[in-house]
């Protein structure tokens, strides 16, 4: 099992390089932030982090952080998708 965690762990950072590389060419090309692109790829590291985490070496503060980021990420996201219109709710 931890295999196919460290397995899984890998090829999320790779997914997360590539986002990262999306995210540098969109902003080079177009001299705007892509915002909504690089809160998914935060919210996509973050998710890497809670995957791959042992729960036996972590706080309870740390996944109580964890919690809060991901929610702040998860509202911060929904904020801009639904500001710049693309939402479909």
């Amino acid at each position: 099992m931890e295999d196919i965690l460290q397995t899984f762990g890998a090829f999320m950072v790779v997914l997360i390089a590539v986002e990262i590389f999306t995210n540098i060419r969109i902003y080079l090309g177009s001299s705007s932030l892509p915002v909504e692109l690089v809160i998914a790829t935060a919210l996509m590291a973050v998710a890497r982090k809670i995957i791959v985490l042992d729960l036996k070496l972590v706080t309870s503060e740390q996944i109580v952080g964890l919690a809060l980021v991901t929610i702040a990420l998860g509202i911060s996201y929904w904020l801009v998708k639904n500001k710049t219109g693309h939402s479909k709710l």
